[in-house]
């Protein structure tokens, strides 16, 4: 690696965008799902937690005593038997009284499919217009997925409503009749406010991402007041990919006695995705090292991750102009082409997205083969520390349940590299170095893991921390 002492970062005064969305599945594939090797940590809360009774884990979704409509949904859509993080909630979920729950598993674990199944399991489907489950996401985007993963398991559920509680999502004024809510925190407080919502019958609140949601300022204040709303004996689900200590402090005073779900710190990284780096000459040569991995981006779909919507257009309008075809994906796009961007994303229609924290946790395509931190996340008083929560969210965006997936982070100076460096200890992951010099074995390297049926490279990783130390 060059001289990293030698570089001058220099700070960027744009507005960053903040972290608001999710990663959740639409589609679930349980062929791979169900061979993680994962271990969960439990934790019971309250009275559980002196009980002499072991705790119970299910090997099929028939032992659970699920609606019989419930497992023809789950079958239609590829689930054959839990996950391993729905082994040990689900039981726990379904119990009588009604527990609540802290969950944090990696993303692409079936965390989603777990409280939809709970949801749906509580909902008395014959009161169609009555609110029973509310389930609150820091974006449109995250809602919308949720709101399709309801329908998809539900789909033979007769009498099921779900309704989207987002902006432009209802009509205005009008009281919302179904008796599955999901929203993001700000409509669904104005909603109650109007008296469009009524919360009085309401038996679940479930948060998703809820890790950003009660730490990031504004969302937190937004949930605890759409709480304090609702009946004091509710059921409350925290789910996330993450949970960081301080945040798990807050969680547990949100939801007091909560039973607790955990994976192990060694598990986080997701172990289908190889995660490399690329030591760019300087900050203006990145753009240069981007465009010479075009190619390899369109082998499946690729996400480019930068820190703010200025960066976002900026790549937009090069690449374009470059002659490559790219989409651009940030908060200053409203709801509607946010849906449509998104979409053509999905579909294909668009293989390469630049995007920004606001996505980090939004997108779930299974297509997905590449993510490129094309500026490492950070956080703090400008941006003084590395995020190891979003480098992992973003990550997560390939490597979806057991797929192929490559994450490149691109270091310039210093700075950069230490973060990256930071974020590797943090999780003990060995990152794969790869050579902006030697373009025909970097391609080798990327290719030969999007090739493969799985993320497991055939060479040995080079340790970023071994790497620092000769340069």
């Amino acid at each position: 690696m060059a001289d990293l002492a030698s570089r001058i970062s220099k700070p960027d005064a744009a507005t960053a965008d903040t972290p608001a969305a999710a990663d959740k599945p639409i589609q679930d594939d349980t062929s791979d799902l169900i061979k993680n090797t994962y271990e969960v940590e439990v934790k019971l809360g309250g009275a559980q937690g002196d009980s002499d009774n072991p705790l119970s884990t299910v090997s099929s979704f028939e032992e659970l005593g699920l609606k019989k409509s419930i497992v023809e949904g789950l079958l239609a859509l590829n689930f054959k038997k839990p996950s391993k993080i729905q082994e040990r909630a689900l039981p726990l979920l379904l119990a009588d009284p009604p527990c609540s729950m802290i969950a944090q598993s990696q993303s692409g674990t079936g965390k989603t499919a777990a409280f939809v199944v709970t949801a749906l399991s509580r909902v008395d489907f014959s009161r169609t217009t009555t609110p029973q489950a509310l389930a609150l996401a820091p974006s449109r985007e995250l809602a919308r997925q949720i709101e399709t993963v309801i329908n998809q398991i539900g789909q033979f559920c007769e009498g099921l409503k779900v309704a989207a509680a987002i902006p432009g999502g209802l009509e205005r004024g009008a009281a919302v009749e179904a008796n599955v809510v999901v929203g993001t925190p700000g409509t669904v407080m104005d909603l109650i406010r109007r008296g469009q919502l009524d919360v009085s019958q309401l038996k679940m609140l479930v948060l998703d991402e809820a890790d950003n949601m009660l730490d990031q300022q504004g969302l937190g204040e937004q949930c605890v007041r759409v709480r304090g709303k609702l009946p004091r004996d509710i059921q409350i689900l925290l789910f996330s990919a993450t949970f960081p200590e301080k945040v798990m402090h807050y969680a547990e005073k949100f939801a007091p006695n909560a039973n607790q779900l955990r994976l192990r710190q060694v598990e986080l990284t997701v172990r289908g995705i190889s995660q490399m780096y690329m030591d760019c000459p300087s900050e203006n040569e990145k753009y240069d090292v981007l465009c010479k991995l075009y190619g390899l981006m369109t082998i499946g779909s690729s996400v480019i991750f930068v820190k703010t919507r200025e960066s976002a257009n900026e790549i937009h309008r090069r690449m374009e102009a470059d002659g490559h075809k790219v989409s651009a994906l940030h908060g200053a796009f409203d709801g509607q082409q946010r849906d449509a961007l998104l979409d053509d994303f999905r579909n294909g229609k668009s293989k390469v997205l630049i995007t920004t924290n606001v996505m980090a946790r939004g997108i779930d395509v299974s297509s997905v083969s590449m993510v490129i931190n094309y500026d490492i996340p950070m956080k703090g008083i400008r941006d003084s520390e590395p995020d190891a929560e979003t480098y992992l969210h973003r990550i997560g965006r390939t490597g979806r349940f057991g797929r192929v997936g490559v994450s490149i982070s691109f270091v310039y100076d210093r700075k950069s590299f230490t973060a990256l460096s930071d974020i590797a200890n943090h999780f003990g992951i060995d990152l794969i170095q790869l050579s902006p010099d030697d373009w025909t074995e970097t391609e080798d390297k990327i290719h030969r893991v999007i090739k493969s049926q799985r993320a497991q490279a055939d060479y040995k990783p080079v340790s970023i921390a071994d790497d620092k130390e000769s340069s």
